[in-house]
């Protein structure tokens, strides 16, 4: 196993590791004021995304965890990677680090979706925390709107376990780069971050199977769009606007499910608004805790 980035060592002994379903997650928690700030974050990535926006919000408690099959938790090669697994996941971290109280999601790119599971459930329910309020960043929740990029595209065909087996630091900057915007390229202290946190544990050889929460969209669409339409909380929108990815059309598809959703376009920002405009963030986060 290669060694991490000092960066990411140091984000590492921060953090917790717990079991769950035989597996081993990796997870950032705190205490603080409620509601608890739940971070789901999207793929390829982990929850070494929201560090700039923790440190901009240092008061609120927070539960952030790594998905299983990435980040800092368990790979494993068995495993049908599937989002309904990774809302159980956030249930129970849920109910052992914030029993009892409220929680605001907050949730960018295939982390999105596992929200809009989560609303579902407590539309039904059977959620078993309190879902205070929501809030949701460049993801593609409407599948057909979004516009994949040739990496993704390749994972999710024939392809794809091959390509997965000859997946590359050189391959990987050049798709991960092209999602950022202009006005805030990524770096190559992130570049190097993010390759290291994708390969722990040979993750950068699972991407076909961890791609598959596209298929899911696909499938669970009338689901997860119902919950986006009906689920009664406060549900906020927030966008980087020069998104190659969950483009604008995708924002205004979901907006044209829930078109009562408070919305904040950023001009100049690209898929990861939490890494090229955190103080953005930060400040529609606060406007969302007050509202």
């Amino acid at each position: 196993m290669s060694a991490l980035p000092e960066r990411v060592e140091a984000w590492r002994r921060r953090g917790h590791t717990t079991g769950f379903a035989g597996r081993r997650i990796h997870f950032h928690a705190r205490g603080g004021a409620a509601p608890t700030l739940v971070f789901l974050h999207g793929f390829p990535s982990c929850s070494y995304d929201w560090r700039l926006l923790l440190e901009l919000e240092p008061e609120q408690a927070v539960i952030a965890p790594d998905f299983l099959g990435f980040g800092l938790s368990d790979k494993p090669r068995d495993h049908d990677y599937s989002l309904l697994w990774q809302a159980d996941l956030v249930e129970e971290l849920v109910r052992r680090e914030a029993p009892g109280g409220p929680v605001f999601l907050v949730a960018h790119d295939m982390g999105t979706s596992v929200a809009n599971e989560l609303m579902a459930r407590d539309l039904e329910r059977r959620l078993s925390f309190e879902l205070d309020r929501v809030l949701l960043l460049n993801g593609s929740m409407v599948q057909d709107a979004a516009s994949p990029t040739l990496g993704q595209r390749l994972l999710r065909s024939r392809l794809g376990p091959l390509f997965a087996s000859l997946s590359s630091e050189r391959f990987f900057r050049s798709q991960f780069s092209s999602v950022f915007s202009p006005q805030h390229p990524l770096t190559d202290e992130e570049a190097e971050d993010q390759w290291a946190l994708l390969r722990h544990n040979r993750g950068h050889r699972l991407g076909h199977r961890t791609i598959r929460y596209m298929d899911e969209r696909m499938i669970l669409a009338e689901r997860w769009h119902g919950a986006i339409r009906e689920w009664p909380g406060t549900l906020t929108l927030a966008w980087g606007m020069l998104d190659p990815v969950a483009t604008p059309a995708v924002l205004a598809a979901v907006r044209g499910l829930r078109p009562e959703a408070p919305v904040t376009g950023w001009e100049l920002v690209g898929h990861y608004p939490q890494l090229e405009a955190p103080a953005a963030v930060a400040e529609v986060l606060r406007e969302a805790l007050e509202a």
